[in-house]
Formats: structure tokens, sequence, C-alpha cells
């Protein structure tokens, strides 16, 4: 499973918890494909009120980029390049300063970027997705379809494969969206990536 990072753990379930990270570092660039974490931040804060991204009340928040692989495994920690030279910059991304160095050092040293470079294809793919704007609205109690919310995807971001998109969650709730990117960045049908097995979750409120 991906390495903690607390303030925002990196053991939010994930798509990748059943998928091989290396013990050993890969060199730089070994990989088929980007996988876009998009957490469910109002998940997280529910057991994580102390943490700093919490007050703002955000939705969906990047957790990571990730180097991933068309079988399942995926590299992590493949050098010691230096990180991005100001990572307060990158907070409206990722909601710390810790994360933006935990990502960058875990899974951005795998892509065979730079630092700068790196993030600004976070930046890219981030921004390629459109967010859906009536999801965490409801009742907390309330029950929705997991095919549902991937619908509401997949109508905000037409051009998207369907495989493309995958749902992630944790104790029958909503933890994340996450999305397939090939290298240059066009969406693609994910290779090895698992999606929430729940048919009913529950959501957060926002």
């Amino acid at each position: 499973a991906p390495t903690p990072n607390p303030p925002f753990a990196d053991s939010v379930p994930s798509n990748r918890s059943a998928a091989r990270a290396e013990s050993a570092p890969a060199p730089s660039g070994d990989f088929d494909f980007y996988l876009l974490n998009l957490s469910w931040s109002p998940e997280f804060c529910a057991t994580h009120a102390n943490s700093p991204e919490c007050p703002s009340h955000p939705g969906f928040v990047v957790h990571g980029l990730w180097p991933q692989r068309n079988d399942g495994s995926y590299p992590e920690n493949c050098g010691n390049a230096p990180g991005p030279a100001n990572p307060q910059s990158d907070t409206d991304l990722m909601p710390t300063v810790s994360l933006v160095r935990h990502e960058w050092q875990t899974h951005g040293t795998c892509t065979g970027l730079d630092a700068e470079t790196y993030f600004a294809t976070v930046r890219k793919a981030f921004h390629a997705v459109k967010l859906p704007g009536d999801i965490g609205h409801g009742d907390p109690d309330q029950t929705v379809t997991t095919s549902a919310i991937l619908d509401e995807f997949k109508r905000a971001n037409p051009g998207f494969p369907s495989e493309s998109l995958a749902l992630s969650c944790g104790n029958n709730r909503l933890t994340a969206i996450e999305v397939c990117f090939s290298k240059d960045l066009q969406p693609e049908a994910c290779q090895g990536v698992r999606s929430c097995r729940a048919g009913v979750i529950r959501v957060t409120p926002q």
C-alpha cells in the first residue's frame, strides 16, 4: 500500500491498494500511464478535523499524479532529485506542503521529469477534469450507487473514455475519484486499476 503521509494520509483507501509497489527504486520514466487521484476531502476531514486542509471545506482535492504500469504494478521512490523550490505554491492543488513534498519524493521522482515540470503536469491533469457540482450536497445518511457518481463524472467529461474513470471507497463511503491519463495527458482506459466493488455507498457532505 502507498506510504503514509501525515497530515493528509496516503493510506486513504485507493484503487492501488491491491497493486504492487516495487521494493527497489526503478528507472525514472519506467511506467505506462498516469493515475490522477482526486481525494474526497470531506471524508478525510471527518476523521482528521485538525488537518490544515479542513477549515476551508474543500471537495475534491489532488492527492497525487501517480506513474502506473499496465500490469497493476507501479514504481516508487526512484531517486533523490531535488523537489520544488517553493512547495507552498502548489498547495492550491494539494492540501499541504508535506503532501507536496511526499508526492514528489514517492511518485514524482519516478516520472523522469524535474520537480517544476512534474507539478505543472499535475496541474494540467487536474484542470483537464471537470468536477460535477452536485456531489456531496445531500443528506449524510443518503445512499447513492457508485455508478451514479461515475455517471456524473462521465456527463461532465464527455470526451473521456468511460473506462478512464474509477471510484475509490472505504467502509462503503466515497474516498476518491481516479482518472487515467496517457503520458501526454490524454484520458485513456485504465489498465490494472480496481474500482470500488460496493454497489451502493455514502458520500460525506462537503
